[in-house]
């Protein structure tokens, strides 16, 4: 698994839709190589950002419970990340 995919299920608390989105972006951006989309195909990067976004939520709604949350800390949730973004 690739190291920098967000790791969504069984964060206390549940995920939210920002992290969701995110995640969703981050998995476009990395299997389309493109950190934008290109001139012409917006809209389908948008779209295919969306539809993985609601796989997700669809997925995440029915997976049993974790005994222990992630490892690590979602990106969105760390001080330093949300101070950068200015959503502190």
């Amino acid at each position: 698994m690739c190291r920098n995919i967000t790791e969504l299920r069984g964060l206390e608390p549940p995920a939210t839709e920002t992290e969701i989105d995110a995640a969703a972006l981050q998995f476009i951006r990395k299997v389309s190589g493109l950190q934008k989309p290109p001139a012409g195909a917006a809209d389908e990067y948008a779209a295919a950002v969306a539809e993985v976004a609601a796989a997700t939520r669809k997925l995440l709604a029915v997976l049993p419970p974790r005994k222990q949350p992630p490892a690590t800390v979602p990106p969105l949730r760390r001080p330093e990340v949300r101070a950068r973004l200015g959503l502190s």
